[in-house]
């Protein structure tokens, strides 16, 4: 299955321009196949809006595709990557996902360019007719490998875990998700069906509505200047709509950036502390909730450190996790991720649990939740937070407090979300996954 949006751009500015563009993508890949997350090109880099979105399409369709194209890379080489061979791996998985997965794509630009690039490669360069070789099999077995089997798109790291936990047939979804990407989920701090149709958008769950396509940068949409909205998946909105307290009830938002949930949370009146360990995040924060006309305390401090704060009415724990259930939107959380990660992140959030507990004032409330589909952190987060804190008292979510549907509720009422999970109001398009638990602390 070809990628239908991301199309060629035909009209690149002379070879020259061609050149550049590949090159910045293969090497923006390099960095992120090195452990970097993905940070998509911008004006300084590449001027050209056109040359700027074919080079981030390149990049993510090599990230979406990664498990077909080391397959397909396998079959090409019967060495394998070569070491120490510069861009050769990057400008390969590149030039694989132009010619194989990019519909409308120029195949002899795809090649040329690649093995140009390499050339002047000075660790690489040596290798150019092998990449010229690779890329021209590829070319003539096309049609054989742009049908590999779905599944493989997963990484062997969660496969096997997520086959038990969400069936085969859920497997097959993720991987469709994982290809086609996100669409843009905003949410309002008010009611606003008019915005939503000038946005081209449609309604999802209360304050919240979707945007299925679009021509322009999100800063340049109607309403985003005025701050009448702001980006945040349907699912990460749902830890914060299960806190239900009266206007001016005390709330912390522990790790609280980039901020959407603190927004939320002080639409609805609340009086809110926004804490995060890092300040470039916490300044984005505060640069978004001054467009939004929203206010917050804002602390920079640790979390996995104990906090001595007044206690609160309720506390927002969103902990750092492996970000799994985001990979529709970082589909690099899948190639970097390792079993080594999950288990330091929730070493992690156990120390955050811990410190945010004292902060649950009497009658209060806590909400622990991960944008992970790791049981581990989450269904075995969940049940040693109700083990090890005797004051803290399940609070199961109800159906009718978010209208969500049967399968996305356990038996003990706890959350878990999914971008196979069907829920009726949200429709095509599927949501990230998350984890959440809610619990009352004791009078």
């Amino acid at each position: 299955m070809r990628d239908a949006r991301a199309r060629h751009r035909p009209d690149t500015a002379g070879a020259l321009a061609g050149l550049e563009t590949r090159r910045l993508a293969a090497e923006t890949l390099a960095e992120v196949l090195a452990g970097k997350p993905f940070v998509p090109l911008d004006r300084a880099r590449l001027a050209d809006p056109r040359d700027r979105a074919f080079a981030n399409r390149l990049v993510t369709t090599a990230l979406r595709r990664h498990g077909h194209i080391e397959t397909v890379t396998a079959a090409l080489l019967e060495r394998g990557l070569p070491k120490r061979a510069g861009l050769f791996g990057p400008l390969l998985a590149i030039g694989l996902a132009e010619l194989l997965y990019i519909e409308g794509a120029a195949p002899h630009a795809a090649i040329d360019s690649s093995v140009t690039i390499l050339k002047a490669d000075r660790r690489g360069g040596h290798l150019a007719k092998l990449l010229n070789a690779a890329l021209r099999e590829a070319q003539r077995r096309a049609d054989a490998f742009s049908r590999l089997p779905a599944e493989t798109l997963i990484p062997a790291t969660f496969r096997d875990n997520w086959r038990r936990q969400y069936g085969e047939a859920m497997l097959s979804r993720f991987a469709e998700a994982l290809v086609l990407g996100a669409p843009l989920d905003l949410s309002f701090a008010s009611e606003d069906p008019d915005l939503v149709a000038e946005l081209g958008g449609r309604a999802t769950l209360p304050l919240s509505a979707r945007i299925e396509s679009r021509d322009r940068p999100v800063a340049e949409l109607p309403g985003y200047a005025e701050g009448r909205w702001w980006v945040q998946d349907v699912a990460a909105s749902l830890p914060a709509r299960l806190i239900d307290l009266p206007p001016g009830a005390r709330v912390l938002d522990l790790c609280a950036a980039p901020g959407g949930k603190t927004a939320q949370l002080c639409a609805r009146g609340y009086k809110v502390t926004a804490l995060d360990n890092d300040k470039a995040r916490l300044a984005r924060l505060s640069d978004n909730l001054a467009r939004l006309g929203f206010s917050a305390e804002i602390i920079v401090a640790d979390a996995a450190a104990p906090l001595e704060l007044s206690p609160f009415d309720a506390v927002l724990v969103d902990a750092p996790c492996s970000a799994t259930g985001t990979f529709r939107r970082h589909p690099e959380v899948l190639v970097n991720r390792t079993a080594a990660d999950v288990a330091d992140r929730v070493a992690l959030q156990r120390r955050i649990v811990a410190n945010a507990v004292p902060l649950v004032g009497p009658g209060g409330s806590l909400v622990f939740a991960t944008c992970s589909l790791e049981r581990a952190e989450g269904e075995d987060q969940a049940d040693w937070i109700a083990g090890s804190f005797p004051d803290l008292v399940p609070a199961p979510i109800r159906r009718g407090e978010l209208n969500a549907p049967d399968q996305a509720l356990t038996p003990g009422g706890r959350l878990r979300t999914h971008p196979g999970l069907d829920w009726p109001e949200i429709g095509a398009g599927g949501m990230d996954g998350f984890y959440v638990a809610r619990f009352f602390r004791g009078l």
